[in-house]
Parts: structure tokens; sequence; C-alpha cells
């Protein structure tokens, strides 16, 4: 593994960053390219799409609610520059034992801040918007929760396989994000980030569904749940989300011969 950083190297270095490019492209081995830290301009995306293979979206992530609040918007602005070989990054998951040796995010030595709500929808924003999963916390010390957030193989398979994500819409703090799947396969993502309890709720239309009922499947809970027909809605608690699976639909948004989100 190579692992060369200088983590305070603020600003885009533009031609740094091309030269480091064309030195991995002559090194006779693939090697990964990531930039940090952010926050990185939408100006310089065509730069980054051609040089890196992922790039923070912002400065240090933490387990901080405020700043979990924040990446929604900052992973919708990015959503179209995901590529084949590149992807924004939206920093390493503050899961577990965190802190150790250091006081960043305002507190030192400590389990996670995340109520477990938080955490499932840091995950599933993650895995949806599929920005890199690396784990921030002493891997020695995983509880069976913390374990079970980064095993999950139905997760995982959003991250693996999905294409084409998108935020369907926002209205306030209700969210729904979508991204396609292999063999007829939509995978929703429903969030709630409002601080009461809200229901929340999106059409089959506006997945780009022509189907009038569909087969959901819970993918946290590994859970086949009733049909929906025409809508989807869930009543969710305060930073509370849905990931779910979508099988056997045709949708107008998921060919990839045409879709660059890859």
């Amino acid at each position: 593994m190579d692992d060369i950083a200088d983590s305070k190297l603020y600003g885009i270095h533009a031609e740094e960053i091309k030269m480091i490019r064309k030195a991995i492209d002559r090194c006779g081995r693939p090697m990964v390219l990531s930039l940090s830290p952010g926050p990185t301009s939408l100006h310089s995306v065509s730069l980054l799409e051609e040089n890196a293979n992922m790039w923070r979206m912002t400065d240090d992530f933490w387990d901080i609610w405020d700043l979990l609040y924040d990446m929604f918007e900052k992973c919708y602005r990015w959503s179209k520059n995901i590529g084949p070989g590149y992807w924004p990054d939206a920093d390493m998951l503050p899961l577990g034992h965190i802190g150790i040796r250091s006081v960043d995010g305002g507190a030192s030595d400590r389990f996670t801040r995340f109520t477990k709500d938080e955490q499932l929808t840091m995950m599933t924003l993650w895995s949806i918007f599929r920005s890199p999963l690396m784990f921030g916390g002493e891997m020695r010390d995983n509880d069976e929760w913390t374990l079970s957030l980064l095993t999950n193989k139905e997760v995982l398979e959003v991250h693996r396989n999905g294409f084409g994500a998108r935020q369907v819409y926002r209205d306030e703090d209700k969210v729904v994000w979508s991204s396609c799947g292999d063999e007829a396969t939509l995978y929703v993502a429903m969030f709630n980030l409002a601080d009461d309890e809200e229901q929340v709720a999106v059409t089959l239309e506006s997945l780009g569904l022509t189907d009038t009922q569909v087969k959901v499947r819970d993918l946290w809970k590994q859970k086949d749940l009733e049909p929906q027909f025409e809508e989807i809605t869930y009543k969710l608690k305060p930073h509370q989300s849905k990931l779910l699976k979508l099988s056997n639909v045709q949708t107008q948004y998921c060919n990839k011969g045409t879709n660059l989100n890859l």
C-alpha cells in the first residue's frame, strides 16, 4: 500500500496533481490518487475527473449531526460527477471507537456520538451516493452493532452495484434518493433529517417507474416488506432513514449506455 500524505495542503494545486497523475501512470502498477482535505470547488471538476480517483468534498467529517446534515447538500451538488474510476469523497466514517489520539471533532477518546439512527443514516447516504467507504475507528474495539454496519452484504451491494445516484426530491428535511442496480433493480433511500417524526413518501412515477405495484425489501433489516402501490410511504423518527430495494422494475433513469454515473 502506498500512503504519501500531506493532509494540511489546502488549495487545489493543479500542477502538482497533474504531476502526480503522470508519475502514477508511468510507475507500472495501479495506484489510487486520493486528494484530501476539502472543501473542493465544483469549478475544479474537470481537473479532478481527469487526474484523481477520489477527492474530499468537505473538510474533516466528524460525529456531529450538523456535519451529517450538511453532507446531504454536498452530495447533491456532486452527484453528477461520479464516473468510472473517480468518486467524490464524503470522508471517513466516524464509527465505533474514535478520537483515540486526538481531540478532532471537539472531543477526545470516545465512542461515536452519533445515535444508532444517525449511524444508519450516514451509512445509507454514503452507500447510495457511492462515497468511498473508509472506517475511521479502532477495528479491534468494534462491537456487534458497529460490525453489522460494515458487513451488511445487501447494503454493500448498493455501494458496489449502484449507478445513476440522484436526489429524487428534497422537501425541507424530507429527502429521497435513488440509484440503479443490475437486473431491473432500483435502490431507494428515504431520510427524515428533521428533529420531529415525519411521514416521508415518494411516488413510483417520480422514481421513473411505469409499474403500479412494486416488491420492496428493507436492506438494513434484510426483510421483505409489503408491496407498495403507486406511492412508497413510511413514518420515520427524527434523523431516521430507510434503504429499500425495488425488484423487477423498469425505470427510464437506469440505462447504463446513456448514464455516465457508473
